[in-house]
């Protein structure tokens, strides 16, 4: 559970921008908004990766991933979903840490205008090569880019000789590694670069070196020759006077009444051993950019939908893995038959791109580049000693002549040629190479929520053409070097590996194409952008890293000029109707106790998602909270208390039920929202504890209030929602006026009256909206033996704020908008699970069960046989509960 923490009353800290992310989109943000002038807040989740600081080792590997659940706060963040693997990074320079140095420009007849179809599949983009030109040579000023420089690496030039041999276009990239001391100067390895003029955010005694050709590129460059984003646009930032954050994980966001942005926050600790809950933190800003990447910025979006109403419906939509595939090429050899020198280890990882023509440029069929992939020399060994049958073939031929020796006093010493003979020649490893392609796939996938957690609905049926011509190249690529061809070990599985996840937020030219406008500002929301590659509508075909650079530059030259925020564009027929309004005072709502990892969803560890503490007092540990405090001394004496209200006080009677169904945001009418989120397959479930405090009050209360406990997950309004506060009612009169606020006032009950069971609860998105849920169930003796369907069937609606029940202060529903409308249904295995989990604690807990079921059973009978029960008689022959009775 993500339980709320009452008390903090420290006013917010605010700024002008708030970075989500420290990419290639949220690095430039920083870094032009600062030097703007601007008060600038980055928050990044990771950590700061100096050079030298990278894992090598077997043991520092192993915990090189991200997952803060389980203690884990590496570089890597791996994530599978339907039909593609992702590979992201974590930590300050985002994916340039982790990337292959690549920086081409989008080619220019790929910005295409293609007509909307079915699923989103198409590309439609609103800016053009021409207006992102100047921003491109911004940002190559600034990654400062060169072409390989040594002419005499095995896999650059066996690549040109193919490509040379079968008539493919072949160039050197430009890629942002520093191979000379100075510009201009002769290529060396490992010599010492002059600190930048705006020195290094590692610190003043960072040293970088020139380029080894080790081929580590992908796995973090310990030597510095990479130039990452932290050498340069956040170096240059913080010297600007941004505030670059680490271990700074954004978890809600939403619109304040007097304009801008509440960001929510949680700063990891990764010297707490055993991960607890992290403690909300609270900024504003006057303008909010979002760059946590396609994965972490569509999830941030999708999960504070609550928050920003007005959202296109396009959020989600346009994902594409820039047509990712990686194949292999194996054993190459010469025309004579020798082993043919590849040595996918010496060098950066990419040295050459293969560019194959677009059907818009005069080619056939949908565009791709075709790249050689090295590797660090370690996989190397890896590959070799993963042919365990050649392996042990060797070694135990080596291991029956050292025998032979023994036995038969043979006349050697000297036994290397046979160590040597174990460990093989090397060959298969010397004349391989990966390939890695990327090109103008179909962007017709969907990111969506689904149990809270991020998902992805994407196939590559769509881009099967696309995929078969790109391996019929790699094939033909292989043959003229020699070798083998080798798909991915996923391929056969119709699943591909991707590292540059595009799309979910797409730019258009109007709310009904995109999600953004043509330089990022969120429709709807000025102040608001988007600076990632989730803003791309659609592949990039080349290396993604500096298109999405010049978006970003592209967009802050635009806030600086004062064109962004004086007013959104006129939101196009069919838009969002929220667009333009003020956003709703709510208030700054209480600061909360969040799981270290949102993307888990439902899936949170158990103990997180059943631990429910009121307030900070009752045992709640924050992180550098250690030893014993006065918090834990409270909660022992409150525990010490309730076991004595167990012997001596009321008796209490609790159970938890489960529903689950189908919810629609922005219906108002329950039927239908169930009806239209069935065919849209929008769920919503939730778990109560519903528990009556006093049996007997509880009885002759003709209200029968109760409190619920528990959550809901509605991934429409951020997946799992923690009940701040539940109101319950078992039966209530049904008088024919159909309300289902809880606590309606009753009269006497004739038995021809039907009755509501009534259900209130206030919940808050992760954005802190509040928001409330309004549920009933009606029991009423319709025509048929309905009994089951009226008792397991509610009618849902949730309204956007805090409002309270009707005898409160406030009326149920007056004045409240209507967020969505569902309906839930208790399936047949959760009502058996629900009968095991009925629970009396006090001095008579077996008569205050009894009591239940008699008021539950009468009034049943009440309804549904219309003649005066025997166990309602009963009870209210007398409502004082005993242990004799």
């Amino acid at each position: 559970m993500e339980p709320v923490v009452e008390g903090d009353d420290d006013p917010a800290e605010s700024v002008d921008a708030v970075v989500v992310g420290s990419g290639f989109g949220g690095s430039v943000a920083c870094y032009r908004l600062a030097a703007g002038g601007q008060s600038v807040v980055l928050m990044e989740r990771g950590k700061a990766y100096p050079p030298g600081s990278f894992a090598r080792t077997p043991s520092e590997m192993g915990r090189n991933f991200w997952d803060p659940d389980k203690g884990l706060y590496g570089l890597f963040d791996a994530w599978t979903f339907r039909g593609l693997e992702g590979i992201v990074s974590s930590g300050l320079g985002g994916g340039s840490l982790i990337y292959a140095n690549v920086l081409l420009r989008k080619d220019e007849n790929w910005f295409v205008q293609e007509s909307p179809v079915p699923g989103g599949g198409y590309e439609s983009w609103p800016f053009s090569q021409q207006d992102l030109d100047p921003y491109y040579d911004a940002a190559e000023a600034m990654l400062r880019p060169v072409p390989y420089p040594y002419q005499d690496t095995p896999k650059t030039v066996a690549m040109e000789t193919a490509a040379g041999a079968l008539g493919l276009s072949i160039t050197r990239p430009p890629i942002a590694v520093t191979f000379s001391p100075t510009p201009g100067a002769a290529p060396g390895r490992n010599q010492v670069l002059a600190p930048a003029p705006y020195g290094s955010i590692h610190g003043d005694g960072t040293v970088r070196t020139t380029c080894t050709l080790s081929g580590e590129c992908d796995i973090g460059c310990n030597t510095g020759a990479k130039n990452t984003l932290d050498h340069n646009y956040l170096s240059a930032a913080k010297a600007a006077g941004a505030d670059i954050r680490t271990r700074h994980d954004v978890r809600g966001i939403r619109p304040l009444p007097g304009g801008g942005f509440e960001v929510r926050y949680v700063i990891h600790d990764p010297d707490d051993g055993v991960p607890g809950l992290l403690q909300e933190r609270v900024i504003h800003c006057r303008r909010l950019i979002l760059a946590a990447g396609t994965f972490g910025t569509t999830f941030l979006l999708l999960r504070n939908r609550a928050s920003l109403p007005a959202l296109s419906a396009a959020l989600g939509t346009r994902f594409s893995g820039n047509g990712d595939l990686l194949g292999f090429v194996l054993d190459a050899k010469d025309p004579d038959g020798a082993t043919r020198t590849l040595s996918g280890s010496s060098g950066p990882v990419i040295t050459t791109a293969i560019r194959t023509a677009d059907s818009s440029d005069g080619g056939e069929g949908r565009g791709y580049y075709i790249e050689d992939a090295g590797y660090p020399s370690f996989m190397n060994w890896l590959l070799e000693t993963g042919q365990f049958r050649q392996v042990a073939k060797r070694a135990g031929k080596v291991m029956v002549q050292l025998l032979k020796d023994r036995l038969f006093h043979a006349q050697r010493s000297n036994i290397s040629a046979d160590l040597a003979a174990a460990l093989g020649d090397g060959r298969l490893s010397a004349s391989s190479v990966p390939l890695l392609g990327m090109g103008r796939d179909i962007p017709d996938g969907v990111m969506t929520l689904q149990g809270g957690r991020l998902a992805i609905n994407w196939t590559l049926a769509t881009s099967a053409a696309y995929f078969g011509r790109m391996q019929a190249t790699m094939q033909a690529i292989a043959k003229e070097l020699g070798g083998s061809f080798k798909q991915n070990p996923l391929w056969w599985s119709k699943r591909v590996i991707t590292v540059h996840p595009l799309g979910g937020a797409p730019a258009g030219r109007n709310s009904s194409e995109g999600v953004c406008d043509p330089y990022g500002e969120v429709f709807g929301y000025p102040g608001l952008h988007v600076m990632d590659g989730a803003a791309m509508p659609g592949p990039v075909g080349a290396n993604p890293a500096l298109t999405i650079a010049a978006f970003a530059e592209r967009a802050c030259h635009r806030i600086l000029e004062g064109a962004g925020g004086d007013g959104q564009r006129d939101m196009a027929p069919g838009g969002p109707d929220a667009a333009g309004l003020p956003a709703p005072d709510y208030g700054p709502g209480p600061l909360r106790a969040l799981v270290p990892d949102a993307t888990k969803g439902a899936r949170a560890p158990e103990e997180e998602r059943t631990f429910v503490p009121r307030v900070a007092s009752r045992g709640l540990r924050l992180p550098g909270a250690a030893g014993p405090t006065a918090s834990d001394a409270l909660q022992e004496a409150e525990i010490e208390e309730e076991a004595e209200a167990a012997e001596t006080g009321p008796t209490s009677v609790s159970f938890t039920e489960q529903m689950h169904g189908w919810f629609s945001a922005g219906v108002a009418e329950p039927v239908t929202g169930g009806s239209l989120g069935r065919d849209r397959s929008r769920r919503m479930m939730f778990e109560l504890t519903i528990t009556a405090t006093d049996i007997e009050a509880f009885v002759r209360d003709p209200l029968h209030p109760a409190t619920a406990e528990g959550y809901v997950l509605a991934d429409q309004f951020g997946g799992r929602l923690p009940v701040e506060r539940g109101w319950f009612n078992l039966f209530v009169q049904d008088n024919g006026s159909g309300g289902d606020g809880n606590g309606t006032s009753s009269s006497s009950m004739s038995a021809s009256a039907g009755r509501k069971m009534l259900y209130r609860l206030w919940l808050r998105d992760p954005g802190g909206t509040p928001l409330t849920f309004v549920g009933h169930k009606d029991v009423s003796n319709d025509a048929g033996f309905d009994v089951w369907a009226d008792t397991t069937t509610l009618y849902v609606t949730v309204l956007r704020g805090h409002v309270p029940p009707p005898d409160q202060t406030a009326p149920a529903a007056d004045g409240a908008a209507v967020a969505g409308a569902g309906m839930l249904y208790i399936r047949p295995w959760d009502f058996a699970r629900q009968l095991t989990t009925f629970r009396a604690v006090g001095p008579a807990p077996a008569s205050a069960l009894a009591a239940f079921g008699r008021l539950f059973l009468g009034e049943l009978w009440q309804v549904y046989v219309r003649v005066p029960s025997p166990l309602r008689a009963g009870r209210r022959s007398s409502g004082k509960v005993t242990g004799r009775r």
